[in-house]
């Protein structure tokens, strides 16, 4: 898997999930763990798609995946992942190494926790260094399947 389409966080609920099947009150997702417990996601539970998600940036938003892989490429140059027991300025700091143009007044510390912390889950279940390449290659391969001068 190298997109984000298929996993959600759900409210109320810990850690991400990949969705495994649809109905017609909602979704049924597995946890992205080692149990891989099933359950049912209905359609009052807020449930948020990762590809939708986004950081604020002074220049404007930045998609989920590309901090990811922001991210994954200062984890992988030694940068060390903050926790939920770091100081405000620990998080603050951390996250202006990743992203330098951060909003710091839209992106709450809580909010790059959760980052972290969905960062340590997916580099484990999914191609990090490959997320939205999958959408680039297919934007170009439809191109040429638009000519009209065929019909």
């Amino acid at each position: 898997m190298t997109d984000l389409t298929e996993i959600v966080s759900i409210g109320g609920k810990p850690g991400l999930h990949r969705i495994v099947g649809r109905r017609p009150a909602g979704i049924i997702v597995e946890t992205l763990d080692d149990k891989e417990k099933r359950f049912p996601g209905s359609i009052t539970q807020k449930i948020s798609i990762l590809e939708d998600i986004s950081i604020y940036t002074y220049e404007g938003d930045m998609k989920l995946s590309e901090v990811l892989k922001l991210l994954h490429q200062k984890a992988k140059d030694g940068l060390e992942l903050i926790c939920k027991k770091s100081s405000g300025e620990e998080i603050k700091t951390f996250f202006r190494e990743v992203l330098p143009e951060y909003d710091e007044d839209q992106v709450y510390n809580s909010d790059i926790i959760k980052l972290v912390n969905w960062y340590q889950i997916l580099r484990d279940h999914i191609d990090i260094d490959a997320l939205g390449t999958a959408d680039d290659d297919s934007a170009d391969t439809d191109e040429p399947d638009n000519d009209d001068s065929e019909a």
